[in-house]
């Protein structure tokens, strides 16, 4: 072999082995209990499927990605958020657009606002009082700002409103990323406690292999002071990479999506840790009835994070933790198809979900 040669073999070696030690110290997807469990692609179907329900009427411009989706408190009309823009960037930056949207029962708007605060907004939830609540998880990049210059001083933070859209408290530090108090990092979507007022707050929405990876719960009270953090990063229970969904079961308990662990995680309102389910495959969205009947979005399974699993919506039961119902994932030009992030169900049993990628709000009418 010529030096040549053997130059070329050790830099081919090197490359290899670069690649499987990064192969290595990229922690998988799911956890070792989760990576075990059959694939769960099956079950009854009673919904019949409403794509392009809602439409963007007052401003008259397509819908951007759409992660998050409420029913309002009056039982009918729906909220819910898109990100300005067709692609994942810029979002909103750069525009005026509303990304806030108030809809009808019949899926026409009523009023929208938001537009010049976000980056790229995500979760949205209705509190007791009808204030809306929105985050937005993303920050503007270098590039954009330089782009768009003046953007400096949005994304990362939640934003309580009032139903006609006046701006009532701002949790974290608009265009800053960091820990409570004083800043959070991508929070992915807010809930209230109905009897307290508690703010709960799940961050990240970064990447999970990245070396400062956040997963945790920030708490604040009704007025926004910080009171505690749930969780932290990791895999273990109570341990969090990206939660991405957060409910109240009907015993007051603390329903949370844990995104990238492929797993439900139940704790009290303390945050302790009281069990897991692991037939929801990987919950993007997480929607809850009066029954403890659980609704379920996985908008990201595929063959590379999550093998065997297809995307879609599962429906079941709390109490056992076994999925009853599947709906399966619009048909699209990618083989695994598309399915929304964001899901709500109303009194009637109607689910709704938020687009990420097909955008718009889908609605599945129970038959």
């Amino acid at each position: 072999m010529t030096i040549s040669g053997t130059l070329q073999c050790a830099i081919a070696a090197a490359a290899v082995a670069l690649i499987v030690t990064g192969a290595m110290a990229a922690e998988p997807s799911g956890t070792p209990q989760t990576r075990s469990v059959p694939p769960v692609n099956s079950g009854g179907n009673p919904y019949r499927v409403i794509r392009d329900w809602a439409q963007l009427t007052i401003e008259k411009r397509p819908w951007g990605g759409s992660n998050g989706v409420a029913i309002d408190r009056d039982g009918k009309t729906v909220w819910a958020t898109d990100r300005c823009s067709a692609g994942t960037s810029p979002g909103c930056v750069g525009t005026s657009a509303n990304p806030i949207h108030h809809f009808d029962e019949n899926g026409k708007e009523i009023r929208s606002f938001g537009g010049g605060m976000f980056v790229w907004p995500h979760g949205i939830h209705v509190d007791r009082d009808d204030n809306v609540w929105v985050t937005d998880s993303g920050m503007p990049t270098p590039a954009l700002l330089q782009k768009y210059p003046g953007e400096e001083k949005k994304g990362s933070a939640v934003f309580k409103f009032s139903p006609d859209g006046k701006l009532l408290l701002t949790l974290g530090k608009p265009g800053m990323q960091g820990d409570p108090p004083d800043a959070l990092t991508e929070p992915t979507v807010v809930l209230t406690d109905p009897a307290t007022g508690d703010v709960y707050v799940a961050e990240s929405h970064s990447d999970v292999n990245g070396p400062n990876l956040v997963g945790r719960i920030s708490v604040f009270d009704k007025s926004g002071k910080f009171l505690r953090v749930i969780g932290k990063t990791g895999s273990g229970p109570g341990e969090f990479r990206t939660p991405h969904g957060l409910v109240w079961d009907s015993q007051g308990r603390l329903i949370v999506a844990d995104r990238h662990n492929h797993r439900i995680q139940i704790l009290t309102r303390a945050g302790s840790y009281v069990g897991e389910l692991h037939e929801f495959s990987r919950a993007s969205g997480i929607a809850i009835d009066a029954n403890d009947t659980i609704y379920v979005s996985d908008s990201e399974s595929d063959a590379r994070v999550h093998p065997g699993w297809m995307r879609g919506i599962r429906i079941g039961s709390l109490r056992d933790g076994h999925v009853m119902m599947f709906i399966p994932p619009h048909k699209t030009e990618t083989p695994d198809g598309a399915m929304g992030e964001g899901i709500a169900v109303d009194p009637a049993g109607n689910i709704y979900t938020a687009e990420a990628n097909i955008r718009g709000v889908t609605k599945y009418v129970k038959q």
